[in-house]
């Protein structure tokens, strides 16, 4: 698997270049945005590790700019700010996932591993699910055409779902990515369900027993 990874911080690059060599990745190195550009539109990668701190191009806009060439290369971002914003821009312009520095190099490989596994395509700038549309640029949630307002961890989390409507999706997974995994108890995800639930009615979202939760398709 060929992996592309984006980041300015040299020694970082160097270490990554060097564990992900020895997990059997071909890695390739860009250290600005623009070149990390230029490297994903021209080469087919399995997966892309970009910064959003970078010098000449950041993050956000290579993304931006990859998506609207029509490339969807799984993107896992790295980010020295942990504020859910930073986190939410990200996903809008079109990333897949993403870590906060300092990062567990274990985390980084198995994240990798499980964006590579996903069927790459293109995928839809609306979210649909029965009669919810979520549209992740602007934010919004709309059931049979009518407004429903939802809180940032309740879009988060209807995000999603959305995304990963074709499988049933475990708490822990659900904590780990909208949560971030930041020391919240596993009951914060039956909650937050049960808040969508009362927004967008019972059937919103099904609970598969022993399993987790699927969002109505």
């Amino acid at each position: 698997m060929r992996v592309l990874v984006v980041d300015d911080e040299r020694g970082l690059t160097r270490a990554l270049e060097r564990g992900l060599a020895a997990e059997g990745f071909a890695v390739d190195i860009a250290h600005d945005g623009e070149s990390g550009l230029t490297l994903a539109t021209d080469i087919e990668y399995d997966a892309i590790v970009l910064d959003i701190m970078l010098p000449r191009r950041n993050g956000y806009d290579v993304v931006t700019a990859l998506r609207e060439r029509g490339i969807w290369t799984p993107v896992l971002l790295l980010s020295a700010k942990d504020g859910e914003h930073d986190v939410a821009d990200g996903l809008d312009v079109g990333a897949d996932d993403y870590l906060t520095k300092p990062f567990s190099f274990v985390v980084l490989v198995a994240r990798l591993r499980a964006l590579v596994r996903r069927p790459v395509g293109a995928r839809p700038a609306v979210l649909t699910a029965g009669d919810i549309v979520l549209d992740p640029a602007t934010r919004t949630v709309t059931q049979h055409g009518a407004p429903v307002v939802l809180t940032t961890r309740e879009l988060g989390l209807l995000e999603y779902l959305m995304r990963h409507g074709d499988r049933v999706v475990g708490k822990v997974e659900l904590r780990d990515h909208v949560w971030d995994g930041s020391g919240e108890d596993l009951n914060v995800v039956e909650v937050y369900v049960g808040y969508l639930r009362r927004k967008l009615g019972r059937d919103a979202v099904t609970t598969v027993r022993g399993a987790g939760y699927r969002v109505a398709v």
